[in-house]
């Protein structure tokens, strides 16, 4: 098993050598039971919310998508 830690060491370290840095992020657990449910809930709240169609509207127009579509 050391031969497996000594390697993510020195793989993080070159990282860490080329200007990188590790970052941890929580994020929510989509397999959590009433995830969707709580997701359809969240969105019929804002879904006829004037904000939230000129929030996505300035979204679409402000992103970058050069070199993302096929």
């Amino acid at each position: 098993m050391s031969g497996v830690i000594e390697r993510v060491k020195k793989h993080r370290d070159a990282l860490r050598r080329r200007g990188m840095r590790p970052v941890q992020i929580w994020v929510p657990d989509t397999r959590r039971p009433g995830f969707a449910e709580e997701c359809k809930r969240q969105s019929l709240l804002v879904k006829n919310d004037k904000q939230e169609k000129d929030v996505l509207e300035f979204l679409d127009e402000a992103a970058d998508r050069e070199g993302w579509e096929a």
